[in-house]
């Protein structure tokens, strides 16, 4: 009796964290406005959609697009939102992109607005504050740093909610 008495309890709390998750305004699946954003240094992305999914304590991204090159980029992670550094991928035409940041930190600030810090080999490469309407509908990626190349880079990313 105790033991379904305890799993009962567990399956209550794993269902109300998740249902709370799923209500966040981040996940989802989210699609580039190629227009609507600004690229320094430029040229800008010819597309990119992002899924956003809920887990445990945090979040898992996997984002796939065309680079200004036409080359076909993906980039996926899972990321707890506490700020500590969490492995991620990139791949250009499926081939690891020698460039990419290989870690990144989230930090949620509230439920709307989000922070990111790349890595790559220990070295600080970006900061990504993140944006979300209270409507939901829009989120704005404000990237500031460098690139690999050392290029200052001050990028405003338009993603509109599908």
């Amino acid at each position: 009796m105790r033991s379904r008495l305890g799993m009962l309890l567990f399956v209550v709390l794993l269902f109300s964290v998740s249902a709370q998750a799923q209500s966040s305004p981040l996940v989802g699946t989210w699609k580039l406005n190629v227009a609507k954003s600004k690229y320094s240094p430029g040229p800008p992305a010819k597309s990119g959609a992002t899924t956003i999914t809920a887990v445990p304590d945090g979040i898992r991204l996997v984002n796939d697009g065309v680079n200004a090159q036409s080359q076909a980029t993906h980039l996926e992670y899972t990321a707890k939102l506490d700020g500590k550094d969490n492995l991620q991928k990139s791949t250009i035409d499926g081939k690891l992109d020698p460039n990419a940041a290989d870690t990144i930190a989230w930090k949620k600030i509230d439920d709307y607005t989000y922070e990111s810090t790349t890595k790559r080999k220990g070295q600080v490469l970006t900061t990504t504050h993140y944006t979300i309407t209270k409507d939901g509908k829009t989120r704005t990626n404000s990237v500031t740093g460098k690139n690999a190349q050392g290029q200052a880079v001050n990028n405003t990313q338009v993603y509109e909610k599908q």
